[in-house]
């Protein structure tokens, strides 16, 4: 729900022309639609309404905190030093700081996801930032952006986006149990790679033993085998958003879009 408040504070914020009737209109919009999903989530028994309550001051909390940071990690983020290395070090962690459920769900799928947005939209404004990303660039439906040029970034821009995806899912998923093979380290897959369906998750003490120094740092915990799946969707999800805010854009500069 925190996300639909800054959408606001940042369509508010970066309009000039902004009046208290939009100003108004916005606000109830965003209480609309967070009140919906409030109500949707009690009629369908997913939460109740101390759950809810404390969702929206949870929410409230978090996009202060983002408020008071995002300027920082903006100017990070576009002119800072080793933002690539350190933001894919931070993604790799947080893979293994999420933790783990009781029963399987798919939260964490959709946490490696967002995870791989993120590294993927870093990367493309790190390096794009000052051709295609600045305050100064052509809005929609501009003169500097007309209707036709818009439809043609559709037509160009969604294809090419899916291509990147399918093609990183791909290389990913030739790479990562390659590497990990070199390395000694176990992995299984869940569902990407019908070869490593059903490898054991769990290796004797004697075999870890004998494994390589990687392997046995890898294995602090219980687990001794990891899920390719996990790398996989995270650097797909990368490409993914690495496409939208580095290649496409470069592809329209090239094309006069």
């Amino acid at each position: 729900m925190a996300d639909s408040r800054y959408l606001l504070h940042y369509i508010l914020d970066y309009n000039e022309s902004n009046g208290v009737f939009i100003e108004v209109a916005g606000f109830a919009m965003v209480c609309l639609f967070v009140g919906l999903i409030g109500l949707g989530r009690i009629y369908l028994g997913m939460h109740s309404l101390v759950d809810i309550i404390g969702g929206l001051a949870l929410g409230l909390g978090i996009l202060s905190m983002w408020l008071s940071v995002s300027e920082c990690i903006d100017h990070f983020v576009v002119s800072g030093q080793n933002v690539v290395s350190f933001w894919a070090a931070l993604s790799f962690l947080l893979l293994f700081a999420y933790p783990t459920p009781e029963l399987p769900t798919p939260s964490f799928e959709y946490h490696t996801a967002f995870n791989g947005v993120a590294l993927g939209i870093v990367i493309g404004i790190h390096q794009t930032f000052h051709q295609f990303h600045h305050e100064n660039v052509p809005r929609v439906f501009s003169p500097q952006l007309t209707f036709l040029a818009f439809v043609g970034r559709i037509l160009l821009g969604i294809p090419t986006i899916l291509l990147v995806k399918f093609c990183s899912k791909a290389l990913a998923k030739w790479i990562i149990p390659i590497v990990a093979n070199t390395l000694g380290i176990p992995v299984r897959s869940t569902s990407y790679i019908p070869a490593l369906h059903g490898m054991p998750a769990y290796k004797k003490s004697d075999e870890i033993k004998q494994s390589g120094y990687l392997q046995k740092v890898f294995f602090f915990s219980k687990q001794t085998s990891f899920d390719v799946d996990t790398g996989i969707r995270l650097l797909q999800y990368a490409g993914l958003a690495w496409s939208v805010v580095d290649l496409v854009p470069s592809v329209f500069s090239h094309l006069g879009l």
